[in-house]
């Protein structure tokens, strides 16, 4: 709760929030270790840990586990990716549910056709539902949540399917009508010239979010530049990074035929030992071991 009510006072302050993916225990802790103000729980990269496609096969369950153990290790507040909500509204209000007791601060849902397929794909099978059918998915969300501060993201794939920026403008005022807290708007376009336009033209009473993959270089003076946006989420830079490391790492050892090259590189033993609080496990040991 405590989490909730922090990312809410900060988005109320009206100051651009930084969230960075992670998949995984380990991978929060290092986002909050390096100053982030929240951690996206991101279901690309949790589909791409079990090495599949982002295409609604990694289930709530092994979602909600993941979301469940970095609440565990970590006190920044967490932004949970729950796709389409795993279903219809009556899927949501168990979702959210579910979400909130497990101590995630924020359920962002989208208004995709369950299956979903992930953004960013070429030719992917981008299919929405009806606005009004959304409209009753965020209302069930918001009647469902039992501490206020838990907060509500609508977000329209609208400009992802090729709508327009009309409809996608239609359908973020019928989301924050509904009641949804902050609205996320989702684009493809290499370049950022689509979703400032978006911003430029909400005339919406709540914050936006982006999420600048496609476009890495809106920078963040930029974006508070456009004065709507509360929150940017960096999405998949957490697995991306450790692809790019882990290949370069095994590549040198093949090659090399032996560690010794990439040891310098890469974390020691001590520093992974840190991140696992090792050194409260040994006191642990020391005074109740006998």
């Amino acid at each position: 709760m405590r989490s909730a009510r922090s990312l809410r006072k900060q988005i109320a302050e009206r100051r651009l929030l930084r969230a960075m993916s992670a998949h995984s225990p380990l991978s929060a802790i290092l986002v909050e270790e390096a100053g982030f103000d929240a951690i996206w729980a991101s279901g690309f990269e949790l589909s791409a840990l079990y090495g599949l496609p982002d295409m609604s096969l990694v289930s709530m369950t092994q979602h909600l586990d993941m979301v469940r153990a970095m609440a565990g290790r970590v006190s920044l507040p967490i932004i949970a990716d729950i796709d389409t909500g795993f279903g219809n509204a009556v899927n949501v209000i168990h979702a959210v549910r579910e979400y909130e007791r497990a101590g995630a601060a924020a359920v962002v849902i989208e208004d995709k056709s369950f299956p979903k397929v992930t953004s960013l794909v070429t030719g992917g099978r981008q299919e929405l539902v009806r606005t009004q059918e959304f409209v009753g998915k965020i209302e069930a969300a918001v009647a469902t949540r039992r501490n206020p501060d838990f907060l509500i993201i609508a977000r329209t794939e609208a400009l992802i399917a090729s709508r327009g920026e009309a409809e996608a403008l239609e359908r973020a005022a019928a989301y924050e009508l509904a009641g949804a807290d902050l609205v996320l708007v989702h684009s493809k376009q290499k370049t950022p010239a689509e979703i400032e336009s978006f911003a430029r033209s909400w005339q919406g009473r709540v914050p936006l979010v982006i999420v600048p993959t496609a476009y890495p270089e809106l920078s963040e003076s930029r974006i508070r530049a456009l004065g709507k946006i509360g929150i940017v989420i960096y999405g998949n830079h957490a697995v991306r990074a450790c692809v790019a490391a882990m290949r370069n790492v095994f590549g040198r050892i093949i090659e090399a035929g032996g560690a010794l090259a990439v040891d310098k590189d890469i974390a020691s033993v001590a520093e992974v030992f840190h991140l696992q609080n090792m050194e409260v496990a040994k006191l642990s040991e020391e005074a109740f071991l006998r």
